[in-house]
């Protein structure tokens, strides 16, 4: 692989080359990172979703186990 970059401009190697590779996979490489971050935000959402109920369910626990008419 060396060989080929050999006697080629530093501007091949280091611009042309990922350049030309964001082109072919830049679809690729979206889509991954969309699945990835969209991921990320499914589980924010189910910590922040399974958080609240654990609070909710301690508060009216804890209240109506204060309570004693009911």
């Amino acid at each position: 692989m060396r060989g080929i970059f050999t006697g080629l401009p530093w501007w091949v190697k280091w611009i042309a080359v990922p350049v030309i590779a964001l082109v072919v996979f830049g679809g690729l490489i979206a889509t991954v990172v969309a699945f990835v971050i969209g991921l990320l935000f499914k589980a924010l959402i189910f910590v922040a979703l399974v958080g609240g109920l654990i609070y909710i369910v301690r508060k009216f626990t804890s209240s109506s186990s204060s309570r004693s008419d009911w």
